[in-house]
């Protein structure tokens, strides 16, 4: 089980390490935290052009771009929020062999950085909201809860990547490739709705499913869809306990082999 006092005395060195990451990623930068819009905005751009106009594919009776982005918000924090972790025990080497602390620490500053990200992102959401004017409704106040499931996945799936990737190095170039193939098995640039029935079970088991779909939901002013959002809950707590399970398990040999 997780200590979540021990996690607690060593809250200081979470926050340092988030800020650490922080200023590294725009140092030196021209557009500064501006990268954190840009890059779910030029795939807004994109997934408009080949999958809103020449595909046509539906987008619940809204405009595509803003579709596409309620979707893109939440994939987004996760995606760079996995592939960070499942790199930070690597590159916090020479923290780890010098010091004790709550490993569990390095894979959560990175999904802590991502939660940074997704606030500026945020923006653009509301910005595209209101250039549209699509109403806002009370189901926009879900939205923090489905993104505490993506954070829990994140969390999850990240620390098991991260405790893999000490071990076996060959994850590094596994996880970009594998995160890119996820996001198509992720109602993103699609509808939830627009599963075929023989294909919704695998579908809901992505923990991202739900939470996607969950999310957009609430944005677009509907309903979710609860029975996805249920089965997806699931996974999201399974992926939890199994990624810091083996996490937990495996810590002890961090420091012989990273």
């Amino acid at each position: 089980m997780v200590d979540l006092r021990e996690l607690w005395e060593f809250r200081e060195l979470l926050y340092f390490l988030v800020w650490r990451d922080i200023k590294v990623r725009y140092k030196q930068t021209v557009l500064g935290a501006l990268w954190a819009v840009l890059q779910p905005a030029l795939f807004m751009i994109v997934f408009t052009l080949i999958f809103g106009r020449l595909a046509h594919l539906p987008s619940e009776h809204v405009p595509y771009p803003v579709f596409v982005y309620a979707g893109l918000l939440p994939w987004t924090f996760f995606a760079t929020a996995v592939t960070t972790a499942s790199m930070s025990l690597v590159n916090s080497a020479n923290l780890i062999t010098k010091i004790y602390f709550p490993r569990l620490i390095v894979p959560l500053s990175a999904v802590g950085v991502g939660l940074v990200d997704l606030a500026v992102a945020s923006v653009l959401m509301v910005g595209l909201l209101v250039w549209y004017r699509l109403p806002i409704t009370p189901f926009i106040l879900l939205g923090p809860l489905f993104m505490v499931g993506v954070m829990l996945a994140a969390i999850g799936v990240g620390a098991l990547l991260a405790a893999l990737t000490v071990t076996y190095r060959d994850f590094r170039y596994v996880v970009p490739f594998a995160i890119q193939l996820w996001m198509y098995a992720t109602p993103v640039v699609y509808a939830a709705s627009s599963i075929p029935n023989r294909w919704w079970v695998p579908f809901a088991l992505n923990p991202m499913t739900g939470m996607t779909d969950g999310f957009r939901a609430s944005v677009l002013g509907r309903p979710p869809a609860w029975t996805l959002v249920a089965v997806s809950a699931l996974t999201v707590c399974i992926s939890l306990v199994v990624g810091i399970a083996y996490f937990q398990r495996v810590e002890r040999r961090f420091v012989d082999v990273v």
